[in-house]
């Protein structure tokens, strides 16, 4: 009787084992597929950094032309002090306002930088969980095996024991 009781409880311990793997892989799963949302929403913000950033450079070669245009028109009415005075205030302003559209465009940058490091580091966690997850697997597929082994020889022992 002490050998059943001890194949019931090995039995017992296998279920919840087999429980607790299941369970721990449910965990696994709903936390790759959060690091997969939270993936999505990087690549999201990468394409629209990506985006600002194409629209901050054109920006700037606006104003780069815009400065060029303005030295030039400096040049040519140079001789009128009440023009070379407005055109010179033009060019102070667009020069400062492409020091600022450089300076966020450096901003974007290394944001886009950022995210970028960031998305790799999600990668390589969403891996790590992944080989997590499939070693829990195959810890419970072990254990499956051991409880059917175990089933079959508590069968055989119950046949011995019928048969005598």
């Amino acid at each position: 009787m002490s050998v059943m009781e001890g194949i019931k409880q090995k039995m017992n311990s296998l279920r919840l084992e087999a429980d607790e793997a299941h369970s721990k892989n449910e965990e696994l799963q709903s936390k790759i597929k959060a690091l997969e949302q939270e993936n999505l929403v990087k690549e999201q913000e990468i394409t629209s950094l990506s985006h600002k950033n194409q629209l901050l450079e054109s920006e700037v070669e606006k104003l780069e032309t815009g400065i060029r245009d303005a030295k030039a028109a400096a040049d040519e009415v140079r001789e009128h002090g009440t023009q070379n005075e407005t055109l010179q205030r033009r060019l102070q302003l667009l020069e400062e306002e492409a020091e600022e559209a450089d300076k966020t465009l450096r901003e974007v940058n290394e944001k886009l930088r950022q995210t970028d490091v960031k998305a790799g580091h999600y990668e390589r966690k969403v891996q790590a969980l992944e080989s997590a997850r499939d070693q829990w697997e195959a810890k419970y597929e072990e254990m499956a095996k051991k409880y059917s082994d175990v089933q079959k020889e508590l069968d055989d022992f119950q046949r011995e024991i019928g048969s005598i």
